[in-house]
């Protein structure tokens, strides 16, 4: 959509769908909907209500928010506009925020009410992390590291989330679970920062990839996913045979280890990759569970 073109619902809608990141949908829903079903058993009202909610609304809140506070910059990133998220014309920026707000409403009432104390305050950080990684005053995006912590939260929260709605047992060995993760989430964003290195740099703004340089982020990125595997090795059984997983995203990783400043738009290439690769190790973590709910049948 152009700044010449008439707002159409149904450009708005299209431009609101691509801005939503919808190949990155499952990577959100799926873990509050495993941890949820593996601790409570059952297909319920509050699994479904809970998947959809982390499915869309959590998704265009996140990446349709990031949009809006990262206007500057997508202008100058010639990534943007499909898989990696939209350029927003600026009439959409105020749409973009309500659409994100009142598509969360109803779910997070509902959720709310379906919960306890405690879910509720995951739930609330969760949603905090969601806002002001992109949004002022905080932005927690252009604080180098910190954004890399914010943007794996974005991930691993909604399965601690669906834990605590369940009123899962904690373990060490579930702790692993999420530990693991977590250092999955902080490697992904951090390689995927690297891409977007010239493009931060030109806008002003900061990320641990302009901060640390896209050579040493890649390896960091590398250093987090090799760890993630190691932990699983802590968890129970199957749990360990997870840490294989690892090895893809090391692969797709390892050619981008001597990246320069200079030509860190190549790791594109591996992001690309990167994106459906979740989807295969997906089949595998959902291979993976299958496997623990027979065990623990």
């Amino acid at each position: 959509m152009t700044a010449a073109e008439p707002l159409r619902a149904g450009a708005v809608a299209r431009t609101l769908f691509v801005s939503s990141r919808p190949v990155s949908w499952i990577n959100t829903a799926y873990p509050f909907a495993a941890a949820y079903l593996l601790t409570t058993r059952q297909i319920d009202l509050v699994l479904v209500i809970g998947t959809l909610f982390f499915l869309i609304p959590y998704n265009l809140a996140m990446y349709g928010i990031n949009d809006v506070f990262d206007y500057e910059s997508d202008l100058r990133n010639p990534r943007k506009g499909g898989a990696h998220g939209a350029v927003l014309d600026r009439r959409l920026h105020r749409i973009t925020l309500w659409a994100a707000g009142l598509s969360c409403a109803p779910f997070v009432v509902f959720l709310l009410l379906a919960g306890s104390p405690s879910s509720w305050i995951v739930l609330a950080a969760s949603l905090f992390f969601v806002v002001f990684y992109s949004a002022p005053p905080l932005r927690l995006k252009e604080r180098p590291f910190a954004d890399s912590i914010t943007s794996s939260i974005h991930f691993f929260s909604p399965a601690v989330y669906g834990l605590v709605l369940a009123g899962a047992t904690w373990t060490w060995q579930l702790g692993a679970v999420i530990l693991a993760f977590a250092l999955w989430g902080v490697a992904s964003h951090a390689f995927g920062a690297v891409q977007d290195v010239v493009a931060d740099r030109e806008a002003g703004i900061a990320s641990i990839a302009t901060a640390r340089g896209a050579r040493w982020t890649v390896r960091f990125a590398l250093a987090c996913y090799a760890a993630a595997g190691l932990v699983m090795l802590a968890t129970a059984w199957p749990g360990p045979l997870a840490a294989a997983l690892a090895l893809p995203y090391l692969a797709t990783v390892w050619p981008f280890r001597s990246i320069t400043d200079g030509t860190a738009d190549a790791a594109t290439r591996g992001w690309d990759r990167f994106l459906w690769l979740n989807q295969i190790t997906g089949f595998g973590v959902t291979l993976l569970l299958i496997w623990y709910w027979l065990l623990t049948s």
